[in-house]
């Protein structure tokens, strides 16, 4: 194998991402490195990768070398297939509402055979669940403990505080109408799905990104989607449930309960790394959603 080329690609807060392109054979492949502090979470981007393709969910890259030895090159890094297309945040804001509505329906079905793969228990997946709780109910209140003691400990208003906890706990019910716990990409937003040209439409190509990966309610994920990605479009959010299929009844309910669970989790990163231009924007959205 020949290297004609090394460019770097979209990567996210934790790894670098390089496209590397080869002649003979003529071909290219992603080589992602990890920093050391975030040097265990290759071993569970590996197993849930292989676990979905395993399940024949084949929208994902095919591994091709995992090195997490730091000693030939001084970092950790995985070699595996480029997908073919671009994110589809390059290209969504000139689609029209045809075209949205035909790559949503298929995020929806996407996200529907990742949730047929079951899970023992609900937590954080690596390797295997963390701290895995017997419930739904049990997981997802230890989780708003957490990102509420976050956002009181990062300086968030006390009156927003006050109003979330009083939110989740008249409506803590919902929590125990998840029957089991499923595989959850947990972070399905446009920057991690890849779409390419089919005639005068869009189709997806593929899927990325899966280090946030948890074992929870399909819903979480759904509503993590619907958050970072659909944020109140119409066109998009109907044509994603289309895609998905069959839904609970009380399935908006739980959605919008697990859509402020993500803006609280996104206020508490942005202020646990400094970032402060988006807090007021995500606290804007939580007091709309309470």
């Amino acid at each position: 194998m020949v290297v004609a080329d090394v460019c770097p690609r979209t990567g996210g807060q934790l790894s670098s991402v390089y496209e590397v392109r080869c002649v003979q054979p003529a071909d290219a492949v992603i080589v992602k490195i990890y920093a050391e502090e975030w040097r265990w979470k290759q071993a569970k981007e590996v197993s849930v990768y292989r676990l979905l393709s395993a399940h024949e969910v084949d929208s994902v890259p095919l591994i091709l070398r995992v090195e997490p030895d730091t000693a030939l090159f001084g970092y950790a890094f995985t070699v595996m297939t480029m997908l073919p297309g671009v994110p589809l945040s390059h290209v969504s804001a000139d689609l029209d509402a045809a075209q949205v509505t035909q790559v949503y329906r298929q995020l929806g079905a996407t996200l529907a055979a990742i949730h047929r793969i079951g899970q023992s228990s609900y937590g954080y997946l690596t390797t295997r669940i963390l701290d895995p709780e017997p419930d739904n109910t049990a997981y997802m209140t230890r989780q708003f403990t957490k990102k509420l003691a976050e956002f009181e400990e990062l300086g968030g208003d006390p009156e927003l505080h006050a109003g979330i906890r009083d939110f989740v706990a008249k409506r803590a019910r919902l929590f125990r109408r998840c029957e089991a716990p499923v595989l959850c990409h947990n972070d399905f937003h446009e920057g991690n799905v890849l779409v390419e040209r089919q005639g005068d439409g869009w189709k997806m190509s593929g899927f990325i990104d899966v280090e946030n990966a948890v074992a929870a309610d399909p819903l979480v994920d759904l509503a993590k989607t619907d958050y970072y990605a659909v944020q109140g479009d119409l066109f998009k959010r109907t044509a994603l449930v289309e895609g998905y299929g069959w839904l609970p009844a009380d399935w908006l309910a739980r959605l919008e309960l697990y859509r402020l669970y993500h803006a609280l989790e996104l206020w508490d990163w942005f202020a646990s790394i400094g970032e402060g231009a988006p807090l007021a924007g995500i606290a804007a959205d939580i007091r709309r959603m309470v």
